[in-house]
């Protein structure tokens, strides 16, 4: 921020989250600048459906029955290109979503969000760009006396906005529109370098536990889809046939027997991506453990959830630590050690992450789901027990290696994140002062280029 100048003179602002602002620059309650009146979409007339999403207002796909539909759309909303639209529902539990957007098309939203329509006093954009800076910076979490669950216009009206001359309104949203679509092309890149490092490392482990290490040996054809072609001396196998397969149960919750004073760590599906298990949130009594024939899954284990729409299902972890599971999860315990080793069997499962979401995937009215008779038959390649143990030691050298670059690129992220949001706060506070500030050639931002590792 330090290239940008400030305001040649300041005057207090009134405001109790904004200290100063430009000495000309005026402050108005929102009912003075904006109107919140509504049009229900009566009889259907308007069919195009809008969401707010991670402060977008996009279409919505009614089509796939994507999370909850009324029965009649004639209780939403209509709303126009330029009007602000706020989400300020559920205001104690959520304080990370995105809750501003700005209509760039023509729809139906739900009437459950507030709709801003500016006046001639005030930029819709500006507007946008105001309420937004508000929403990062939490405003809206303690109006009203205190945080509640929601709020209506009433609630909202006296928030004071400010307002510069309206030619200096449309120079400050021309000059955040050009800035941040420069710092969304940068985060874009690295999210983009996120996906290659993320397919780069799947594919080093997928190569390593099918065809090891020595690209020199002889290979064989397995006969077998998943394995492909396997170094001659490696065996090959099923789960099934190599460890004892099974899942767990939850235990009533209405029974305190089986949940106060538990010393037995119980674990759900969410604890697979912590990859290894060394700790447990939740715990079960002994009581527990035998009225429900929970299984008692040992140190050395692999764990696998088996159910679920979202990434988890298909996920494995290693045990490090004795515990018992619950119905969304399976274990996987070999039966003898010096034939395969459970790290090995859990990097197998991580190569074959997408194949095994995808044999699984539910259809019609079936959810997609994993079964322990599907983990018993799936097919995995058995090297010597020693070279299990080069190839685990060679692949996790190389994980940590693509986990820091990972971790790299997410920092940069946040960091530019940071800066979008601390630059957007600087312009409609009056912080800095762009009136002089030109537009540079429309090339100066550039298409994001698709990234290379």
């Amino acid at each position: 921020m330090a290239k940008y100048k400030a305001y040649p003179e300041y005057k207090e602002s009134g405001v109790e989250w904004i200290d100063s602002i430009p000495s000309y620059w005026e402050v108005k309650p929102t009912f003075a600048l904006c109107d919140a009146s509504t049009q229900k979409n009566i009889d259907g007339a308007e069919s195009n459906v809008l969401s707010l999403s991670y402060g977008n207002i996009i279409p919505r796909d009614v089509e796939t029955n994507f999370g909850l539909l009324p029965e009649s759309f004639n209780t939403y909303q209509v709303i126009s290109c330029g009007d602000v639209i706020l989400r300020l529902t559920d205001l104690q539990n959520d304080k990370n979503s995105l809750r501003v957007g700005l209509a760039k098309q023509k729809g139906i939203i739900t009437s459950a969000y507030l709709k801003l329509k500016a006046n001639s006093d005030i930029n819709p954009n500006f507007l946008y760009r105001l309420l937004h800076s508000y929403d990062t910076t939490k405003v809206f979490y303690g109006m009203g006396g205190g945080l509640r669950q929601s709020m209506k216009f009433e609630d909202f009206r006296r928030l004071p906005l400010l307002l510069p001359p309206y030619e200096e309104q449309i120079k400050i949203s021309a000059f955040l529109d050009h800035e941040t679509a420069k710092i969304d092309n940068l985060i874009e890149k690295q999210k983009q370098l996120i996906e290659l490092l993320k397919e780069k490392r799947q594919a080093v482990i997928s190569h390593a536990v099918t065809k090891g290490l020595n690209p020199n040996v002889p290979m064989k054809d397995s006969g077998v889809e998943w394995l492909g072609y396997i170094p001659k001396h490696w065996e090959r196998s099923r789960i099934g046939w190599m460890c004892n397969v099974g899942n767990g149960c939850t235990p009533g919750r209405e029974n305190t027997l089986y949940w106060q004073d538990g010393s037995y760590p119980w674990l759900n599906s969410s604890k697979v991506n912590d990859e290894r298990i060394l700790t447990a949130e939740q715990f079960v009594t002994t009581k527990a453990l035998y009225e429900c024939s929970l299984p008692i899954v040992k140190k050395g284990s692999v764990i696998m959830a088996i159910t679920g729409e979202g990434k988890t299902r298909g996920t494995s972890a290693l045990m490090m630590i004795d515990a018992t599971i619950n119905q969304h999860v399976a274990y996987i315990t070999p039966r003898a050690k010096n034939k395969i080793s459970p790290e090995f069997i859990h990097l197998w499962l991580q190569s074959k992450y997408q194949q095994i979401r995808t044999s699984s995937e539910g259809w019609g009215s079936t959810k997609a789901a994993i079964t322990c008779s599907d983990v018993k038959c799936y097919p995995i390649p058995v090297p010597p027990l020693k070279e299990q143990a080069e190839i685990v030691r060679a692949i996790e050298e190389k994980k940590t290696i693509f986990t820091n670059l990972l971790l790299s690129c997410e920092k940069e992220i946040e960091i530019l994140q940071e800066r979008r949001t601390a630059l957007i706060s600087a312009a409609v506070t009056g912080k800095i002062d762009i009136r002089n500030w030109v537009a540079p050639d429309t090339q100066n931002v550039e298409e994001p280029q698709e990234a290379t590792a």
